[in-house]
Parts: structure tokens; C-alpha cells; sequence
């Protein structure tokens, strides 16, 4: 939740359907954040 809040603490939309996509969008971006510090591990030997 912190995360989300750095994002902005508020939502832009008025509309509830228009907040749902932008906390879609949120989501979205921090699952790339997340995807791109995940280091990528191979099996040795």
C-alpha cells in the first residue's frame, strides 16, 4: 500500500469506473517495477 501511495495519494477520477482503471494502471506499473528487480536465476551444473 505504501507503494501505491507514491504514486499519488489521490485519485484522479471522478468516476468510478474511470478510478478502477486508474488503479489498474498503478498496479500495472509497479508490477513492471517488481518485474524488473527480480534477477533472473539458472541452475548450475
Amino acid at each position: 500500500m505504501h507503494c501505491m501511495k507514491l504514486l499519488g495519494q489521490w485519485l484522479m477520477a471522478r468516476d468510478f469506473d474511470r478510478q478502477v482503471a486508474e488503479v489498474q494502471v498503478r498496479v500495472a506499473i509497479l508490477n513492471g517495477y517488481t518485474a524488473l528487480g527480480i534477477p533472473v536465476t539458472k541452475a548450475v551444473g
